[in-house]
């Protein structure tokens, strides 16, 4: 009688236990039907309505390497798109910095080239003095004047 009480307990737990499994067990069938009113419904139970049908459902164990592996490959490709559009992003403003100094360069060679015009064309050049008063150039100056301005243009327009 001792052992009877033991057995009980242990035959309580085990049908415990395979109810429990049972459920999981019948979750591998799945049901459709449509309502009255058109609506698609699915179920882990038989409804009983007319137009239900059993779904056949296939199932297999996922491969965690294969997963891994395509997360992998997924990472790489982001990585790689992110590293092209820094490349690009770089390359356009340094392009757009060298056609910025291009620009500059072109603006300073005409500047220049226009001072070095009205420099032959004037017939007295002059600079300002502290006291904001001119003072004229004499040949000599004039003429290193406008070496000055011809280096400025060779170095910025050729």
């Amino acid at each position: 009688m001792k052992y009877a009480k033991e057995v009980a307990a242990l035959l309580a737990i085990g049908a415990l236990a395979a109810s429990a499994v049972l459920p999981v067990a019948g979750a591998s069938e799945i049901y459709k039907w449509t309502d009255a009113d058109g609506n698609v419904h699915y179920g882990d139970r038989p409804s009983g309505v007319a137009s239900e049908e059993r779904v056949a459902i296939a199932s297999q164990r996922t491969d965690a390497s294969r997963v891994q592996a395509g997360i992998d490959a997924r990472l790489e490709r982001q990585a790689a798109r992110a590293e092209a559009r820094q490349t690009r992003e770089t390359e356009d403003a340094d392009r757009a910095e060298e056609e910025q100094k291009a620009a500059e360069r072109t603006a300073a060679c005409e500047q220049n080239r226009q001072r070095l015009n009205s420099y032959n064309e004037s017939p007295r050049l002059y600079r300002e003095d502290e006291n904001g008063e001119r003072v004229y150039l004499d040949d000599s100056e004039r003429e290193t004047a406008k070496q000055r301005v011809q280096e400025l243009i060779d170095e910025y327009c050729g």
